[in-house]
């Protein structure tokens, strides 16, 4: 096993049992006392952070990892099933796995999933895809005093505030971070 040393961010460690993602790590030499390795973590299986503090020599467990990009096909009432383009392999995935992220699945549209020991962990979304927008409220003319903005209710069912130009039909990109407008498609 690598010492704590070892570590870099982007790897996914076994602590106290449960796989982490180290997103940064700092070695550190205090004045007359031992080095020391801080890793700020966060735990896949419940997405809370930590900072953790390792001997620089402590052995740590670094899981082996897989990340791929796969294709959302279908959701029926419990699962999410995706394919890997390359094999054509179905994946499905559980509610659990995917969280709010289903507001944001399109057929067709594309997901990296971090798989440690063949098992699916994280489902990660490019930073802004494009929906098409099912049902929107007519603007009231005149009413441009601003940044007048309307809801409108997307193909996932997700409800956005847009401008008053847009349109029932239209398609239009959609920030995954927030969930919020970000211009014509």
């Amino acid at each position: 096993m690598p010492a704590a040393n070892d570590i870099r961010k982007g790897q996914v460690i076994k602590f106290n049992g449960e796989p982490h993602l180290v997103m940064e790590t700092q070695h550190r030499t205090p004045g007359n006392l031992r080095a020391f390795v801080q890793v700020k973590m966060r735990n896949l299986r419940y997405g809370k952070a930590l900072d953790q503090r390792f001997a620089s020599t402590e052995a740590i467990e670094v899981l082996p990892t897989d990340k791929r990009t796969l294709e959302y096909s279908y959701a029926d009432r419990e699962n999410f099933a995706f394919i890997d383009p390359d094999t054509f392999d179905q994946i499905e995935l559980s509610a659990e796995i995917i969280g709010d992220i289903k507001n944001y699945l399109t057929a067709g549209g594309k997901v990296d999933v971090l798989f440690v020991d063949d098992k699916a962990l994280t489902v990660e979304l490019p930073s802004a895809v494009n929906l098409k927008v099912a049902s929107s409220s007519e603007g009231i003319k005149g009413d441009t005093s601003g940044n007048v903005q309307k809801p409108a209710t997307l193909e996932t069912g997700l409800v956005v505030q847009v401008p008053l130009f847009v349109k029932e039909g239209e398609i239009i990109r959609i920030s995954t971070a927030d969930g919020s407008y970000l211009g014509r498609a």
